[in-house]
């Protein structure tokens, strides 16, 4: 065991439920499953910490001596702090923590492994800290992958999850300086799967030539020998009957590691394998409700390639011996044929043939199990064609599961066995469909549109489905040509359907509208918006919530795209959920309800992460940018846009660029900078080659006329309000018509001004949505103060306060209530100036808000208080906001006043 005082520099390659430098006083245990980034979370830790830091790991040749762990810590607070710690275990750890007011950071390396005494006392002084207000910090590290310690029950705990794919890219571009082939790198990526240890040990061993792409990786990758290189050690000391049982659960597990497998099913394979079935359960593996499965992927993965062929070979005929005789899971009936995966286990076994695999892999109870058993049937068959077609089954398979790195390499080796028109045809609807997901639009249009080709003669409907995906493509490339050739061969194809077939309907109404003949398409779009018990088809739902979008009937959209939803989730289909929590955050963004859209993003973005679908990504990032402008939240939009410009640019999505350059602007907008968001928003409303995206820029318009105007430049947007006005005309935007009046009264005349912006608020009633009306009250409560109508301008300032406070929009609040100072009100609503306003403070920002109005820096705060620069910062954004303050004297006034009348919490 040692100790140190700083902390090395070096990459952060770790993903925490709370940032590092973020943390607050206290003590936390940081937990997570082996090469996950424990270590390196403390490196990070102690460099953004400003003051001491004591470092210690535990020496696992010493855990049985009874106090060592302790003795080392105790050494190294000694050196650090200057002052030799006195008196019994406890209470000198104790002691030493809590004396002083200077910041103190002490970070334990794998606490699990000190001996008893050392974790029962360093637990309960841990305990008492978090009881404290000490200045000192104290984390500790352990593992995920086995039960928690119970001397450390009761803590916070900040778990370190694996990195998302977007976070794994970057890290790997990181090490390699850029230079990672772009296929390689997708392919270490699905292989770590999100263990930061796994990425760097596998990008490691590629030799120049396989880093540039000039030879392929490793196969398998990883193989045995990095697996047991990272984990192996945590299999030591096992004995036989363990090693098997454990075994026997990574063989059940394989290729569907996300659900658990039955705990009497492998018993039961175990007796086969020369053991009793009374083997106790390692602590390695979690059981509940009869399942069991494995604390850490990781340690699974290790388990099955660490293991002799021979053995392995046994486990999988063992497991297929059983499920021989139990049925499918949930399968009602003939239970006599056996449930499917025991053919796919003989498989594995290397005891079945290609076609025996192939007849059963539909039956398979997951997408990753039917993948694998397409695949193995292709690996064990030598009929050239026969064998393409296994491959692209399986890449179907692996694409609706979102995994689309792994679709194209299957797609890739379907490639080497002279495939049918057909089955081409469906590995090119494949490849479109993933590009339309992670890459440029163009060329999933192109692919799309020769699968259409390819699938004409022999699969009408599904040269259907890629006719109308190229249409999707050409649209999130902002391209309306491209999105009617496509229908024109999407209708050449369909040309059976009846006219009154919703796809028609689909098609058709879609052209009309690209043509600008709105009451056409209004009429055909509308046939297409389901019914409440409507499809369960998630890509049906999705269309409808498409048709219902257009049209402005929100809540046939949200219908639509709700039942999209639960269908993907029904029938495992991974890749449809990004895009079904899409619609329904544009949804609620044309609703004005910015939180929810806010939400169903977040969801999304998740989601979308997890499914390798940067595109879809990109969207959510223009959504949550989009919400974040409405709350003022400038670093939040600027981060989203930045994320969502970044993969805008590279695959062409000018649908995610109109959305987040948008957001941008009115994030200005909000903050009272209107000359910065007209220049923003003029070139992508005004026609030129810099317009936005054929379908989004008028929704913008309103924004860039209140710009405009604001800046003194009202002539530059009068040429886009007649624009607007024909939209508003179409109707499928509920705020439309009362914000095209509100932009005819910021460009009307005096005497006309005052009854377009009642007339707009009269609109707004059936709208709904706070925000718009909002926004209305305010610029007419301007109007009104600058005409001196201070009495009227109050009352509609007043209300438009209470509008942004309900929806969360604090920068157009403060707007407000500038306003209303400006007129000689009290800015009201959430700003009430009295003592009673610290109440609403936590804790922290209570002990903030004290330091700041004694004077204080931010930095001084942050060593008062032992937490970064950065958080003192962000509590202080929201102590502002809470007590609606705008500067450092104003809290200084109000902490004095309260601290007088005593009426401080």
């Amino acid at each position: 065991m040692t100790g140190q005082t700083t902390a090395p520099p070096g990459p952060t390659p770790y993903r925490a439920s709370t940032p590092a430098d973020r943390l607050d006083g206290g003590a936390h245990v940081v937990t997570g499953e082996p090469g996950c980034g424990r270590t390196r979370f403390l490196e990070r830790a102690a460099r953004a910490f400003a003051g001491p830091v004591v470092r210690v790991r535990a020496d696992p040749a010493r855990s049985a001596v009874p106090g060592d762990g302790l003795r080392t810590l105790l050494r190294a607070l000694g050196d650090a702090t200057g002052h030799a710690p006195a008196g019994g275990f406890g209470p000198a750890l104790l002691d030493t923590l809590s004396a002083g007011p200077a910041p103190l950071l002490v970070c334990v390396d794998d606490a699990h492994l000190w001996d008893p005494v050392s974790r029962t006392v360093l637990g309960d002084a841990a305990r008492q800290l978090c009881r404290t207000t000490a200045a000192a910090r104290l984390l500790l590290t352990v593992p995920g992958h086995r039960p928690p310690a119970p001397e450390f029950a009761g803590l916070p705990v900040v778990r370190v999850d694996p990195l998302t794919p977007p976070e794994a890219v970057a890290l790997l571009d990181e090490v390699t300086g850029g230079a990672l082939d772009g296929g390689v790198r997708d392919a270490i990526v699905d292989a770590a799967q999100g263990s930061p240890a796994l990425l760097l040990a596998l990008v490691r061993r590629l030799s120049p030539a396989q880093l540039r792409g000039d030879r392929p990786p490793p196969h398998p990758l990883p193989g045995a020998e990095v697996l047991t290189g990272l984990a192996g050690g945590y299999l030591d000391g096992l004995t036989r009957d363990r090693r098997d049982l454990l075994l026997t659960a990574a063989a059940a597990a394989r290729d569907d590691e996300d659900t658990g497998v039955g705990l009497g099913l492998v018993l039961r394979a175990v007796r086969h394998l020369g053991h009793d079935g009374a083997v106790p359960l390692p602590d390695l593996l979690a059981s509940a409700d009869d399942e069991v499965r494995f604390h850490s992927e990781l340690l699974r993965r290790t388990v099955y390639a660490a293991a002799p062929d021979e053995r392995r070979r046994a486990v999988h005929l063992a497991l297929a011996r059983e499920l021989e005789h139990s049925k499918a899971p949930g399968a009602p009936g003939a239970p006599e044929r056996g449930d499917p995966r025991a053919v796919l286990h003989r498989a594995w076994a290397g005891a079945v043939r290609g076609d025996e695999l192939e007849a059963v892999a539909g039956d398979l109870p997951s997408r990753r199990l039917r993948c694998a058993a397409y695949t193995r049937a292709a690996e064990l068959c030598e009929d050239g064609p026969r064998r393409a077609e296994r491959y692209t089954a399986a890449a179907g398979q692996a694409l609706l599961d979102g995994r689309s790195h792994q679709a194209l390499r299957l797609l890739d080796a379907a490639r080497t066995g002279g495939a049918s028109a057909g089955v081409r045809g469906r590995a090119a609807l494949l490849r479109g469909t993933a590009a339309l997901r992670d890459g440029p639009v163009d060329e999933a249009q192109a692919s799309l549109l020769l699968a259409s080709s390819l699938l004409a003669d022999r699969s009408p409907a599904d040269a259907a489905a890629a006719a109308l995906a190229a249409c999707d493509a050409a649209w999130a490339a902002g391209d309306p040509a491209g999105c009617l050739a496509a229908l024109e061969r999407c209708g050449r194809v369909t040309a059976d359907l009846a006219p009154d077939d919703p796809r028609a309907d689909y098609r058709l109404g879609l052209r009309a509208l690209l043509e600008a003949r709105f009451e056409e398409a209004a009429v055909r779009l509308r046939r297409v918006v389901p019914a409440p018990d409507g499809p369960d088809v998630p890509e049906d739902g999705l269309r409808a919530a498409a048709a219902a979008l257009m049209l402005g009937d929100l809540a046939g959209a949200r219908r639509a795209a709700a039942r999209a939803l639960a269908a993907a989730r029904t029938l495992d289909a991974v890749a449809v959920v990004p895009r079904a929590r899409e619609y329904l955050a544009y949804v609620e963004l044309r609703a004005g309800r910015h939180a929810l859209a806010r939400t169903h993003a977040e969801e999304g973005l998740r989601a979308a992460h997890r499914a390798g679908q940067r595109n879809t990504a990109a969207h959510q990032h223009a959504v949550l940018a989009l919400a974040a402008s409405i709350e003022g939240e400038t670093e939040r939009v600027a981060a989203h846009v930045a994320a969502a410009l970044g993969t805008a640019r590279r695959h062409g999505l000018a649908q995610a660029a109109t959305l987040a350059e948008w957001a941008a602007a009115r994030a200005d907008l909000g903050c009272g900078r209107p000359q910065e968001a007209a220049d923003r928003l003029g070139p992508l409303v005004r026609p030129g080659a810099r317009r936005g995206h054929f379908a989004l820029w008028m929704l913008a318009i309103p924004c860039y006329v209140e710009a405009a105007v604001s800046a003194g430049q009202p002539e530059d947007a009068r040429t886009v309000v007649e624009d607007f006005a024909r939209w508003a005309v179409f109707g499928a935007d509920p705020q439309a018509p009362a914000q095209l009046l509100r932009c005819r009264a910021l460009l009307a005349p005096q005497d006309r001004a005052d009854a377009l912006y009642r007339h707009a608020l009269d609109l707004h009633e059936s709208a709904g949505g706070d925000f718009e009306r909002a926004r209305t009250e305010l610029l007419h409560g301007k109007w009104l103060r600058r005409r001196r109508r201070l009495r009227e301008a109050r009352d509609r300032l007043g209300a438009a306060l209470v509008g942004f406070e309900r929806c969360g929009a604090r920068a157009w609040a403060e707007q407000t209530r500038d306003e209303l100072r400006a007129g000689g009100a009290a800015a009201g609503g959430a700003r009430p100036n009295g003592p009673a306003d610290l109440a609403g403070l936590t804790p922290q920002q209570l002990r903030i808000a004290r330091r700041v109005a004694e004077g204080a820096t931010n930095r001084e705060v942050a060593l008062t208080l032992s937490v970064s620069t950065r958080t003192v910062d962000y509590h202080l954004r929201r102590v502002f906001a809470t007590l609606g303050v705008r500067s450092r004297l104003e809290l200084a006034r109000l902490v004095e006043q309260a601290e007088k009348t005593g009426a401080h919490p």
